[in-house]
């Protein structure tokens, strides 16, 4: 039977090429509880099992032992390949493979399904939610003990199940409102090259509504952003004339015309304060700034006799394991999360100096809208960097792993230098793109983005010294 889609997207290659994706997906979408099954045992065995399990021996690989196969399996291969997927797939993880969002899912089919609280339903829920994992994750030792990896991992899943159970008839509210992965995806999806579209189109507005297929509560005729679609196919049937439709782009075309997209000024913010969180997770471990901040720390709550602050605290907040010679104090979980939280403030209030800084010269220069809406809509520019900052810094395993393979050092740190500069050039492209959006000509636009320039490359200096510091 003819695909219902615009007629436009019958003519084009890559409209029936989405076509015949799109009938794959929908002819076998009824095997994905068992792939969601198949994907939960994996998180078990990686997330738990090496937690049980005696400690390795020093020297060995991630094809010696479960527990070193485990963290390269998490850092190197997930981690980094799931983030650049969404310029290809969008979120596709989430609605296809990702165990956490298919329990939750589970447990609300068959929980309380309350009515979604206000508080969860906030748009800063998810970015709380991933400044407090990250932080957790680095005082923990998420990357170093199979234990910090069970609480993290594990304690994620058990939340996602219990806000599951407890709201919303048979969605995914952890997945839309709460996930500090699905957020991060969510973000970076609108550089994808995948989009589901809506057939008949509404205006008003991107929207959300518990009524409907759509396990994250789309208002499906609304449909304007990527940032929530978990691509389960559940809305899509190329016969019928109503539900959504999937179309592919290029990638970027959704933060180029973002004007066009529901922007959303909580997800510029957790761009920006994502990214420095990030960023703080890494310099803590390897600027000799932090190590003389801790000292001095130290010597004042020596003098003031408060010596508790060099007692070790409880297992599940800081990293304590004696046995493999590493014991967090006080002192320690207070000094990371304070450098943290301070590396955090400082990356976010640079690049929203930029952001307003460009969003001023818009105006002056005769860009439309509002000074707040030009802010918004441009902070966008800065998504490929920080996405390739995260991928090199915090999949940093997966260059490890190229280099065992026996790629000498110097064409690695090409390569990461490569993927740096790529996303310095992208994010000043989607710039430009944006700035001709709101109306600026080309003179106008080189103007505009200097600021965001400055921008890229402070967020490519300050990983700079965590990721090439010889």
């Amino acid at each position: 039977m003819l695909r219902q889609v615009p007629a436009i997207e019958l003519r084009r290659p890559a409209g029936r090429l989405a076509g015949r994706i799109e009938a794959l997906f929908v002819r076998h979408r009824r095997w994905l509880p068992y792939v969601h099954t198949a994907m939960f045992l994996v998180f078990v065995t990686l997330v738990v099992v090496p937690a049980l399990l005696p400690d390795p021996p020093e020297q060995a690989g991630p094809l010696d032992h479960l527990v070193p196969f485990a963290n390269f399996a998490l850092w190197g291969i997930w981690f980094p390949l799931v983030l650049l997927s969404v310029i290809f797939t969008g979120r596709s993880w989430c609605g296809l493979l990702c165990p956490m969002g298919a329990a939750s899912e589970y447990a609300s089919k068959v929980g309380l399904k309350r009515a979604i609280p206000r508080w969860l339903t906030w748009e800063g829920t998810p970015v709380v939610s991933f400044i407090a994992v990250t932080i957790l994750g680095q005082t923990v030792g998420v990357r170093d003990h199979p234990e910090a990896a069970a609480e993290v991992f594990g304690g994620t899943m058990l939340l996602a199940i219990v806000v599951g159970f407890l709201y919303a008839p048979g969605k995914r509210p952890w997945c839309r409102h709460a996930c500090p992965i699905g957020l991060l995806l969510g973000v970076f999806s609108r550089l994808g090259a995948v989009q589901f579209a809506p057939k008949r189109p509404e205006p008003g507005g991107d929207r959300w509504t518990d009524r409907g297929v759509c396990p994250t509560m789309i208002d499906l005729r609304r449909k304007q952003e990527s940032r929530h679609c978990i691509e389960c196919f559940r809305c899509v049937s190329p016969p019928a004339p109503g539900g959504l439709y999937l179309r592919l782009r290029h990638p970027g075309e959704e933060v180029e015309r973002i004007r066009d997209h529901n922007p959303n000024s909580a997800e510029v913010w957790f761009l920006f304060l994502g990214s420095g969180a990030a960023l703080g997770g890494f310099l803590w471990l390897v600027l000799p700034l932090y190590g003389q901040l801790r000292d001095i720390v130290a010597v004042w709550f020596i003098e003031k006799d408060w010596l508790w602050i060099g007692e070790p605290g409880p297992w599940w907040l800081m990293s304590v394991h004696p046995e493999r010679r590493e014991v967090f104090t006080w002192l320690d979980f207070v000094m990371i999360s304070g450098f943290m939280i301070a590396v955090t403030v400082a990356l976010t209030a640079a690049l929203a100096a930029a952001t307003w800084s460009a969003a001023a010269l818009s105006g002056r220069l005769g860009g439309t809208g509002t000074r707040a809406q030009r802010f918004v809509e441009l902070g966008y520019q800065f998504a490929p960097v920080a996405m390739v900052s995260l991928v090199i810094g915090l999949g940093g395993e997966l260059f490890e792993a190229i280099a065992w393979a026996g790629l000498p050092q110097e064409p690695v740190r090409a390569l990461k230098v490569g993927l740096f500069a790529v996303g310095i050039a992208w994010s000043v492209r989607l710039g430009d793109r944006i700035a001709a959006g709101q109306g600026l000509g080309a003179a106008a636009r080189a103007v505009v983005l200097m600021p965001g320039l400055a921008g890229s490359a402070i967020v490519a200096a300050a990983w700079w010294t965590a990721l090439f510091p010889g």
